[in-house]
């Protein structure tokens, strides 16, 4: 949740000083001084009207994807609102989905700095940490997440993350488990359950637990590819087919599988089924 405040603006009027020299001099034309205008400053209304249509824009190129433009935007925001530490985390995000992980941070730090006790910027620290592999520091920072509040979800989901990239397999299935339990309808932090089921050999409840999610979520691409591989192996050839042909359909990125591997970080089994189906394709 993003929390905003109109920051109340500081005028600073500008006056020349004329210094005169101390040397005596000729007698000269008397120059005028130009009158200065005061600079009209834009009213507490219009700052609102354009915080609120930048805010609306960093959005919607979020929305589409376009994370460049995002960043553009809260680069403007903040410098009407530098205090802002929603603004920071949230530009610190649009850097991340760049992949631009070391500046994010700075963005994540600079939020800390404001708002110390805003369990957001290391919620999101901590997932860049994930992107440059630091998985204990990412946990550190899903701890703090956790002291200030006890019961997020988000943070035990990205802890499952940050365990499953030390292999901890049945800590991060106690963590996903964790998640969903405080949040049912939260779709990947079930899927994150069902793929580390997979890899700690209880295929059929992962098997079960997939069928479940596409059954309630038809479009969830990521469900479909796991059930892919998963039925793939498990020689239903004909229902693994059928899977893929929408899993493509949704998100074709499942093809490449350093993708699947690097980015989406599906856990070594699970790649390694989707690798066998996709070579023999």
């Amino acid at each position: 949740m993003i929390r905003r405040s109109l920051k109340s603006i500081l005028v600073l009027l500008l006056v020349s000083c004329l210094c005169l020299s101390a040397l005596p001099v000729l007698a000269a034309e008397p120059v005028e001084q130009p009158v200065e205008q005061p600079i009209e400053q834009p009213s507490a209304q219009e700052l609102f009207g354009k915080l609120s249509t930048l805010r609306q824009e960093a959005f919607d190129a979020t929305n589409k994807g376009d994370f460049a433009t995002a960043e553009q935007h809260w680069t403007e925001i903040l410098t009407l609102l530098p205090d802002n530490a929603a603004v920071w985390s949230n530009r610190g995000n649009a850097k991340v989905s760049q992949n631009k992980l070391e500046d994010a941070i700075a963005d994540f730090n600079k939020a800390m700095e404001l708002a110390p006790d805003a369990p957001d910027p290391y919620l999101n620290r901590g997932a860049a940490l994930e992107g440059l592999g630091k998985w204990e520091d990412a946990i550190a920072d899903y701890n703090h997440v956790l002291d200030l509040d006890p019961n997020d979800p988000a943070a035990f989901n990205n802890r499952g993350n940050a365990e499953a990239g030390l292999g901890q397999w049945d800590t991060a299935l106690a963590d996903y488990q964790k998640a969903f339990q405080l949040a049912p309808d939260y779709a990947f932090a079930r899927a994150n359950h069902a793929l580390a089921q997979y890899q700690a050999g209880q295929t059929e409840e992962s098997i079960r637990n997939m069928r479940n999610l596409v059954r309630k979520y038809p479009r969830f691409a990521d469900m479909r590819a796991a059930l892919t591989a998963a039925l793939w192996s498990a020689g239903k050839k004909g229902e693994a087919e059928s899977q893929w042909v929408s899993a493509v359909g949704l998100d074709n990125r499942y093809k490449d599988i350093n993708w699947v591997k690097t980015v989406r970080r599906w856990p070594p089994t699970m790649v390694a089924a989707l690798e066998k189906f996709l070579s023999l394709q």
